[in-house]
């Protein structure tokens, strides 16, 4: 690829529609506030739309790029002209990403991160045809020319572990997804921003209607409501998650994802800093979790988490044999953590409940008939206290570190004493009489910024332990 190249002329259409998002909040205010004026507005769109199209294309056609002297050089601008240069040896991954336009057509999206990428990636090549983006991917990976003797010797091992999900798994990873909660909240801001244009006696005529129903129709409805809104959030995952595959090829993970919009990253297994253990609230008792990791560099895009699932949702008891199919490094005992003392029981029944506590006391001075809602409020935080005291401790085992903890859900960490970037004991003054002390453990995830891991009210003696280790002493 020394000769330079342009993107398919459908790269076109993609920065076309981008320019068109991006906008579409001003031309939606404009059609509000101009409604008067129904022809100059539509005149303005269409000559809007005109200046897009004209800026897409002369920016396909200004755009080129080749790989030359071990560099990948991508020169772009319509007026001003630049130039930059990547090297191979900064490439963190190189992601392809088809949505539905690229695979009716066979075309890919090239995502090239590195350390550096900030909150974006470093290149995207909007569209290219699938064979030449795999081309590109093969012929700039940082460790090919450097192992290309290695596997020459290895060339024989063709025993890639790969692990595909299963139809079963993929509806129960959506059915306990838990994104019931952010699609209610998405639904009411979208409710709350078109209200405005509603008639007001639209609400009456609603509200009366509403009114008529009896206590038990009602009640239908809304349990109809909320199986739609889980219906929904089966879907999404769904269509996220379809077809996820993880493949090992060297040290490199593949995943690939998406029913809809097919996504394949790439993870060195060199770059992930820790493995995690994901157990919600729904899938805990059940007897799954969520393997991810937490890898370091690269970029975070819009919607995406700073952690990369690993697979969305296996059985507790594969867990040991998924690791040791693709990251034997990071398989670890689980079963004996070193866990809290009695004396921070207290602590954390007091943390998460005195709230209540008092809200319960007021409510009953001033509206006694409605003490129940902060009564409810305080079994569920003294409930959640207590399991955040049970499942909370660690193992040290030599160069490994497992710590496990809870917000709402579980989860377990297992990462090397090298991968750790600082170290934090800490106590306060009711901590210090009881002997306790907090740890907080930090490394390096995306963006090149710090992912903490906190277990609370550890025995001073843990605390001094893990100390003691994380700065070999003995």
């Amino acid at each position: 690829m020394s000769e330079k190249q342009r993107l398919h002329p459908s790269a076109v259409f993609f920065t076309l529609l981008k320019t068109f998002k991006e906008l579409i909040v001003s031309i939606g205010i404009g059609f509000f506030a101009f409604r008067d004026a129904g022809l100059y507005f539509v005149l303005g769109v269409g000559a809007l739309i005109l200046v897009m199209l004209v800026f897409s294309i002369l920016s396909w056609y200004r755009y080129t790029y080749r790989v030359e002297d071990d560099e990948l050089r991508i020169e772009y601008g319509i007026l001003i002209r630049k130039k930059r240069y990547i090297s191979k040896n900064r490439i963190q991954s190189i992601d392809l990403t088809q949505s539905v336009i690229h695979r009716l057509f066979k075309l890919t999206m090239v995502k090239i991160e590195t350390a550096g990428s900030g909150t974006g990636t470093e290149a995207s090549l909007k569209a290219v045809r699938l064979e030449v983006g795999e081309s590109l991917r093969e012929e700039l990976k940082t460790l090919q020319s450097a192992n290309r003797e290695v596997e020459e010797v290895e060339e024989t091992d063709t025993n890639n572990p790969s692990q595909t999900i299963t139809f079963k798994r993929l509806f129960l990873a959506g059915t306990t997804s838990g994104s019931i909660g952010i699609i209610f909240i998405i639904i009411s801001a979208l409710f709350s921003e078109l209200v405005q244009f509603v008639p007001d006696e639209y609400y009456e005529n609603t509200f009366q209607t509403i009114s008529s129903f009896s206590v038990i129709l009602m009640i239908v409805f809304g349990i109809c409501l909320l199986v739609i809104i889980w219906c929904l959030g089966i879907a999404g995952t769904m269509i996220k998650n379809g077809n996820f595959t993880i493949t090992k090829i060297d040290n490199e993970l593949f995943i690939t994802r998406g029913l809809l919009e097919k996504k394949q990253t790439t993870i060195p297994v060199r770059r992930i800093q820790a493995v995690g253990i994901d157990e919600s609230l729904l899938r805990q008792p059940l007897g799954y979790v969520t393997m991810y990791a937490e890898v370091a560099g690269g970029s975070v895009e819009k919607g995406e988490d700073f952690s990369t699932v690993l697979f969305p949702i296996i059985k507790k008891t594969e867990i040991d044999d998924f690791l040791d199919k693709f990251l034997p490094d990071y398989v670890s005992d689980r079963s004996d953590l070193t866990g809290l003392t009695k004396q921070a029981l207290t602590f954390y029944l007091v943390r998460f409940s005195a709230i209540f506590i008092l809200a319960v006391v007021a409510t009953l001075f001033l509206v006694p008939q409605f003490a129940w809602a902060p009564i409810i409020l305080l079994v569920l935080s003294v409930s959640l206290g207590l399991l955040q005291y049970k499942d909370a401790g660690f193992q040290n085992d030599g160069e490994q570190l497992t710590l496990r903890y809870r917000v709402l859900n579980r989860k377990t960490i297992i990462l090397y004493h090298k991968r750790i970037q600082s170290f934090e004991r800490k106590q306060h003054l009711f901590q210090r009489r009881a002997s306790l002390a907090t740890v907080k453990i930090s490394i390096v995830s995306k963006l090149g910024a710090g992912k903490h891991y906190k277990i609370r009210d550890l025995k001073v003696e843990s605390g001094n332990e893990l100390a003691s280790w994380y700065s070999y002493r003995d």
